[in-house]
């Protein structure tokens, strides 16, 4: 990743985007009631990408038990990843990520201006709580909560 990964404990750079559930997310929204769970992603569709995010569907009680909200995030248009979405059963709304804004403040826009893989886990109080290149599961990400 050309900018590299923000540090565990700093504060997340707030947004407010799109989603294929309609309307806008704002991550100031979920402060002080849920931590955000946000997978970067390359693109739609494609294999690496489609298992990340399915792995992210079939997981999603554990999420949820945690009181995590999941998010998948990348510059797609919203057809796409209403497609996506439809195509797959994901139970969680993917973000369009106009112009890779997000990508980049998050340290995940790679040269060339593609959107690397990467997972954060953004706590109650909207400090990251684990970021790592890659697509990971529940069972690390979720350890990080547990400090």
């Amino acid at each position: 990743m050309a900018e590299g990964l923000l540090p565990v404990g700093s504060e997340a750079p707030v947004f407010t985007a799109e989603t294929t559930e309609g309307g806008r997310v704002a991550l100031p929204d979920f402060r002080g009631k849920q931590a955000v769970l946000l997978m970067f992603y390359p693109q739609d569709d494609t294999p690496g990408c489609t298992r990340q995010m399915c792995t992210a569907r079939d997981e999603g009680s554990r999420y949820a038990e945690a009181g995590i909200v999941r998010f998948g995030v990348n510059p797609g248009s919203l057809s796409s990843h209403r497609e996506f979405v439809t195509k797959y059963s994901l139970d969680f709304p993917l973000i369009v990520d106009q112009d890779a804004e997000i990508a980049s403040a998050y340290g995940v826009l790679r040269a060339g201006d593609e959107v690397g893989r990467a997972t954060y886990l953004i706590d109650r109080d909207g400090r990251i709580a684990y970021a790592a290149a890659g697509a990971h599961g529940a069972d690390e990400v979720l350890e990080a909560l547990r400090g």
